[in-house]
């Protein structure tokens, strides 16, 4: 929504502000911006809780340190080829028939512009999977990515064989949804494999 907001109202103050978060958001890491959630919403604020990973509301502030880098990412290029769309001549014929800008925007320019989105959204779910560990340290969350780390520094192979096997099967599983995802945004791309 960020994006599609910034490339809305592009070239104006509500742009310049979501492309200012977009940017902020991607060049914060989660090994920075995990201390900075703690502090400020669990420790200033308390707002929050920062550990024990039992309720819905411990879970808040690992989510935004794992995901608001990605989101950052997913919204700087929503806006960039949400602009490129808009450019194209079937907007302008589409505008043209009397459609209405949200009609325009939302059915026709979004549903092409997606398709970069959705290809970046495989290795940004692989990227989810396996880079929770300095959020699962931070949070003290009991997580795979802990797991994984200790047990590459105890040498128990069949650990690391295993969750090895189950990151590859998640990525697979991540690119097979961004294949049909694919399909259902435009029809014209077919799965059989023939053209």
């Amino acid at each position: 929504p960020l994006g599609v907001l910034a490339a809305w109202y592009h070239n104006t103050l509500i742009d310049a502000l979501a492309t200012f978060v977009a940017v902020l958001g991607r060049s914060v890491p989660p090994i920075a911006l995990a201390p900075l959630l703690i502090l400020v919403f669990g420790l200033e604020l308390r707002w929050l809780p920062v550990a024990r990973f039992d309720t819905p509301a411990s879970r808040v502030l690992p989510a935004l340190a794992l995901g608001l880098g990605m989101a950052a990412l997913i919204a700087r290029l929503t806006r960039s080829t949400l602009l490129q769309v808009i450019r194209e001549d079937y907007i302008r014929t589409a505008r043209a028939k009397g459609l209405g800008e949200l009609r325009v925007v939302f059915v026709h320019a979004l549903r092409n512009a997606l398709i970069p989105v959705v290809t970046l959204l495989g290795p940004l779910a692989a990227a989810v999977v396996t880079g929770t560990f300095i959020v699962e340290f931070f949070f003290a969350v009991p997580g795979l990515g802990r797991y994984y780390i200790v047990s590459i520094g105890n040498r128990d192979y069949p650990v690391i064989m295993g969750t090895s096997l189950l990151f590859g099967a998640v990525i697979m599983a991540a690119n097979v949804l961004v294949d049909v995802l694919y399909s259902w945004i435009d029809p014209r791309i077919r799965l059989d494999g023939s053209s």
